[in-house]
């Protein structure tokens, strides 16, 4: 059973759960960020934490149906399971097919609002893989869909949208093209070849220097809600913590690590809601 079962589970990257979490951490954010407004309820929090999981892995399948014959070309991609044959397409579609029905089941315990604003967005990240074909920055594209689950998480707790939701929804945005360019970058000689667009590509030798620059504008974002929210100095830790992390970033980004420094961002969505967390919910 294990053995008819792990092609799937490497299919929806189950097994590579850092993608789950840098989705899961801006939707707790959200989700936090609520609790300015209202006492947040165990039942969202459950809530985001599997419509993370069902996402994520829902974007990976759609993701690998549409690229799988391009995968065969890269090193780092040939051995996903479309790519080397041990999953059919038929299956895979089965497959993305099950995954978004479960994740259409959890929206009947939410609200109209959320379900409004969750189908509009499921629609673009269905689309997005077909963007790294036709657009020179997908990238942003990424940014806009999967930043969208901390206004969906938010919209769980509240109908009442502010201006710190903004900031944050644009500051996600800001930080996924970031990380993902930095991916990108692992993969930049191979999408060159098979002309597969990415930020990485289109910056060229800046692709670091804006990658960076859009990572501090979700360090600034983050301090703007800090300041509006008026939270404690002991916000002021966590953020010095966050700065540790950027730099740490910055030196295996230098050395061309670039996986393990898009990996860091996991750590860097924790430490950023254990802040949110401490000031929006231990404190008020």
């Amino acid at each position: 059973m294990n053995n008819k079962l792990q092609p799937f589970i490497e299919l929806a990257r189950l097994d590579k759960p850092v993608g789950i979490y840098l989705l899961l951490w801006p939707s707790l954010l959200g989700l936090v960020l609520a609790g300015t407004n209202t006492q947040i309820q165990l039942k969202n929090i459950l809530i985001v934490i599997a419509g993370s999981i069902l996402v994520r892995s829902c974007g990976c399948v759609i993701n690998d149906i549409s690229d799988y014959k391009i995968d065969k070309q890269v090193k780092r991609t040939l051995t996903r399971p479309l790519a080397k044959g041990s999953v059919s397409l038929f299956q895979a579609w089965v497959f993305f097919i099950f995954l978004g029905i479960l994740s259409l089941l959890i929206l009947f315990f939410t609200n109209p609002l959320t379900i409004k604003i969750s189908i509009f967005f499921a629609i673009l990240i269905t689309l997005y893989p077909l963007t790294k074909r036709f657009l020179s920055a997908p990238q942003f594209i990424l940014g806009i869909t999967f930043g969208s689950g901390s206004i969906i998480a938010y919209s769980l707790q509240s109908n009442i949208f502010s201006s710190s939701l903004a900031i944050l929804y644009l500051g996600v945005i800001a930080w996924i093209i970031s990380f993902d360019t930095y991916y990108a970058l692992e993969d930049k000689e191979d999408d060159l070849k098979i002309n597969i667009n990415s930020t990485a590509i289109l910056w060229g030798e800046s692709a670091i220097k804006y990658a960076q620059i859009l990572h501090i504008g979700f360090y600034s974002s983050l301090l703007l809600i800090a300041i509006i929210n008026q939270f404690s100095y002991v916000f002021l830790l966590n953020f010095i913590i966050l700065l540790a992390l950027f730099l740490y970033q910055r030196k295996l980004i230098k050395s061309n690590k670039f996986i393990e420094g898009f990996k860091i961002n996991n750590w860097i969505g924790v430490v950023a809601l254990i802040g949110f967390t401490f000031e929006i919910i231990y404190l008020s």
